[in-house]
């Protein structure tokens, strides 16, 4: 753990990542807590709207259940375990068996639809996934086997943990991007440990006396899963478990005086949610955010309605929690990341690796403990990523002293409402429509959201361009990727601007969509 008491500049210091030749996930977040301390609070439950406390000994036993149901449906060290489960102490005993038995867990999201799914568990090749009834109806179709909570052994038999080391694999993460489908980020079990530093700062050194942590965020993304539930877990810290099909300010208000919660990542749409209703939370210790730049208007309302300084953090799935403000150790400058991380060299460079003078690609360099092993199956777009000894993010930024300050993005990936959404997979899924010749989809600027999708449509011959065309190409997208991802603009054009080789210049078609925002 971070020391509370020293300076920044004597963490970046005296740090070292000193990893062990033996690591092991389950490990860290469970089993050693579950041998010293089996009573300790774990998780707070408060999915089926009532209070379920979990303590280390007990989420211990049921990744036991799990780990042995799995042994004994033919899953060896190696293979791909799916998680598709909303926060619950299940999700946490899938990944922690996996981990301990030497396989690779692979969260999925429950507001995926069949294609989605079918992309995800089909590249990695998932042997099982752990899910529940609703779960086992989405998985329909899929060549892959489903596990719920009712299908888990009641043996009583010991478990033993296979011997991993730091970059054995432990999780895959699909990432969005700008061109084809998702890309899976293969993560070692050193993924935590790298977290863990940018965590305690974001949180103003999360771990102290009465910390219960929270988040709205799912966990299967990097943000719920390692950026809350794992090092809560590990740092003995209670995380509380609230399913949200979507976020409303009723149900957070409740969750966080229900759960005793008085440390939340709350993503920027959430906050400006909260801000747009007026709504103060009290008995808060930190507030951490990240995935888009806030303001100084919204710092200012941090600090008025929920009685901290809230810490904003920088980091993707490929290489997480590089970057973030801590209020207990710097002031933070408005529209700035943050500093470094301690453990992490980030660079602003040029094309060719050098330090930029000004404006630059952001970059962090390898060695780094959360970054990522490889792309799954994928060593061209694997090799893609780096420049040099440098992993570039895909965002631009710049230095203001110590702080770094975010520019915009390099590609074209939408951040929507806290979502990274990748254009081509919903262009590719539009494409599949009988009335659709051609498409582009990109971000439109929305005060709420960040950005709102928005696709541009060339319609075959003979087709009729209407509002219920365009109504039926949203739900089109809705039922076969994610509700989260569908257009929720449509507009339907003659031609698209192309380059001489066919592919759509989505730069043109950003500025078209901004120029719509400004009208």
């Amino acid at each position: 753990m971070l020391e509370r008491d020293q300076t920044w500049e004597e963490m970046r210091r005296s740090f070292d990542w000193a990893l062990p030749d033996r690591l092991n996930l389950a490990a860290q977040v469970c089993d050693d807590w579950a041998a010293d301390d089996p009573d300790k609070l774990a998780i707070i439950d408060l999915g089926d709207g009532t209070r379920a406390e979990w303590s280390y000994g007990a989420l211990w036993d049921l990744s036991r259940r799990v780990q042995l149901t799995l042994e004994d449906r033919g899953v060896a060290p190696g293979d791909r375990v799916g998680v598709l489960l909303s926060q619950s102490p299940l999700c946490a005993a899938a990944h922690i068996a996996a981990w301990r038995m030497g396989a690779v867990s692979v969260p999925l999201f429950k507001l995926f639809r069949h294609e989605a799914l079918v992309s995800r568990v089909g590249d990695s090749g998932a042997k099982i996934v752990v899910t529940d009834t609703e779960g086992v109806g989405m998985l329909e179709g899929l060549s892959v086997e489903a596990l719920t909570e009712a299908g888990l052994t009641e043996r009583d038999d010991p478990v033993t943990g296979v011997a991993t080391g730091p970059e054995d694999p432990a999780v895959l993460i699909y990432t969005s991007g700008t061109t084809g489908s998702p890309k899976g980020a293969l993560h070692g079990h050193r993924i935590l440990t790298g977290h863990l530093p940018g965590v305690e700062m974001s949180h103003d050194f999360l771990g102290q006396k009465g910390d219960v942590l929270w988040t709205p965020a799912d966990w299967a993304w990097i943000g719920g899963l390692f950026d809350v539930l794992m090092p809560g877990l590990a740092l003995g810290v209670p995380v509380v478990a609230a399913r949200m099909a979507r976020f409303d300010v009723e149900t957070c208000q409740q969750v966080v005086r229900d759960g005793g919660v008085r440390n939340v990542f709350f993503p920027p749409t959430a906050l400006r949610m909260l801000k747009a209703e007026g709504v103060r939370i009290d008995g808060l210790r930190s507030v951490a955010s990240g995935g888009e730049p806030l303001g100084a208007e919204m710092l200012a309302w941090g600090r008025a309605a929920l009685g901290v300084t809230i810490n904003e953090f920088y980091g993707q799935t490929e290489c997480n929690m590089v970057a973030s403000s801590c209020a207990a150790a710097f002031e933070p400058v408005p529209g700035c990341i943050g500093k470094p991380v301690p453990g992490f060299d980030i660079g602003v460079i040029d094309e060719n690796g050098a330090a930029a003078d000004g404006e630059g690609d952001i970059a962090v360099r390898r060695g780094a403990a959360s970054m990522m092993l490889e792309y799954w199956s994928r060593p061209e777009a694997t090799a893609e990523k780096f420049r040099g000894d440098w992993l570039l993010t895909g965002d631009r930024g710049t230095w203001e002293g110590d702080y770094l300050r975010f520019k915009g993005r390099e590609d074209d990936v939408i951040t929507s409402s806290g979502y990274r959404i990748g254009p081509a997979e919903i262009e590719d899924c539009l494409m599949t429509h009988p009335m659709v010749a051609t498409v582009g989809v990109v971000g439109k600027p929305d005060a709420l959201r960040t950005e709102i999708v928005k696709a541009y449509v060339v319609l075959k011959d003979g087709s009729a361009a209407t509002d219920a065309l365009a109504r039926e190409l949203q739900s089109y997208v809705k039922e076969r990727l994610a509700s989260y991802s569908y257009p929720r603009e449509i507009t339907f054009l003659d031609a698209l601007p192309m380059t001489v080789t066919g592919k759509v210049i989505r730069k043109e078609l950003k500025a078209r969509a901004a120029a719509e925002d400004a009208e």
